[in-house]
């Protein structure tokens, strides 16, 4: 028997929980069953009232990228006819109003997560629970597998250099699942909310997606394969200098490029050093509309990454030897930029680094008592065995 996603446990085991009440389903196109039907239809086909759904960046369905803000902020599930609000403009999340809230009597979260700091749907959860809070609503989050298993690595943001991307102190690659997050988040609210998590069935952290039998859906356009799901913990990072991460390409967060890059000279520094669990590969891309606006339709010389061993890949190590092979081979073309930048690597320090030749040993070295202090908090919230 594979792994139970939380609304099969909500709908077999915990109906209870939501029966006659007006519901407000929070979800997208990731909120699906064992056998990938959408939550939406199940609650009403098991007599449920759903009354509102609210949809957190990219909508619905999925389909809305980072450069197509949605021109408004209401539309309607053409299936149900059940009002579908947006929590996301494209820039930043919105809190659900008191008025959108008006006739619902539970929230339901039902968000797939990519398993990295910088991505914005435990945010989008934290918002939903201050707002919950805000007017006595209860929350129940059906948990979800995260897609790349327990494992916690990369720099530790500090309360001090929260944003938006990352609220609450938590490492780049994090390790929790969305119900988890949660419980993480609902703890330093004020005041919390009501929060019940209802557990997945089957899954232990040691798991990846590959392992829970579960239908995969991409959490995002740009997150199609579980392949760029691992490294997205450090790729991300990308996204904060002027090399493409691939968005607009076939393979995005599975390589990196620009029209500069001297493939070979790159790949010969990586591979004289190369980390554990992946291997480097010269490739090129055009990207077609990148939702960054990075390099639209122009042919890149770029980096493909290949994970060869997941239970040893750290991409966020990954991501700092980069960063350093680039700066180190093309020091004038290679640039941050650095206000994006240091938002997802939570402050300013790990560019300072590679931009004073720190070696990458020690930038990992500084990590791991981070990670260590970051276990010890998380562990009083965590749900699921090793």
């Amino acid at each position: 028997m594979g792994v139970r996603p939380g609304i099969d446990v909500l709908l077999s085991d915990s109906i209870e929980l939501v029966r006659s009440r007006r519901i407000g389903l929070v979800t997208n196109q990731s909120g699906v069953d064992a056998r990938g039907r959408r939550d939406l239809d199940l609650l009403i086909g098991a007599g449920l009232r759903v009354t509102a759904v609210f949809a957190p960046e990219h909508g619905l369905r999925g389909s809305i990228d980072v450069d197509q803000p949605p021109d408004k902020r209401q539309e309607v599930d053409s299936a149900t006819g059940t009002p579908v609000y947006l929590l996301h403009d494209g820039v930043r999340l919105h809190p659900p109003s008191p008025q959108m809230l008006a006739q619902v009597d539970v929230l339901v979260i039902d968000l797939q997560d990519a398993g990295a700091r910088y991505y914005t749907y435990p945010a989008a959860v934290a918002t939903v629970l201050e707002a919950a809070a805000t007017v006595r609503l209860p929350v129940i989050v059906l948990d979800r597998p995260n897609p790349i298993g327990g494992a916690y690595q990369g720099d530790v943001q500090d309360s001090a250099t929260a944003s938006a991307v990352a609220r609450f102190p938590i490492a780049m690659r994090h390790g929790m699942t969305i119900g988890e997050l949660a419980r993480l988040a609902n703890a330093a609210l004020n005041p919390s909310a009501e929060l019940h998590v209802v557990p997945l069935d089957g899954w232990r952290r040691s798991m990846d997606w590959g392992a829970t039998g579960l239908p995969f859906v991409p959490p995002s356009l740009n997150l199609r394969t579980l392949e760029s799901l691992y490294h997205y913990p450090g790729l991300c990072l990308f996204e904060g200098t002027n090399l493409s991460v691939g968005r607009g390409s076939n393979a995005p967060f599975e390589q990196l490029g620009a029209p500069w890059l001297d493939t070979a000279a790159v790949l010969a520094q990586l591979r004289s050093s190369a980390p554990a669990g992946v291997r480097f590969a010269g490739t090129t891309f055009r990207p077609r509309v990148p939702g960054d606006g990075k390099y639209p339709d122009t042919l890149l010389t770029g980096i493909r990454l290949i994970t060869t061993d997941r239970t040893r890949y750290d991409p966020t190590i990954t991501a700092v030897s980069l960063l350093a092979v680039l700066r180190a081979v093309h020091p004038v073309d290679f640039a941050f930029r650095p206000a994006q930048f240091d938002r997802l690597a939570g402050g300013p320090d790990l560019r300072r680094a590679i931009e004073g030749s720190e070696p990458v040993t020690s930038i990992a070295r500084r990590w791991q008592e981070e990670l260590r202090r970051f276990d010890q908090r998380r562990r009083k919230f965590l749900l699921y065995p090793e």
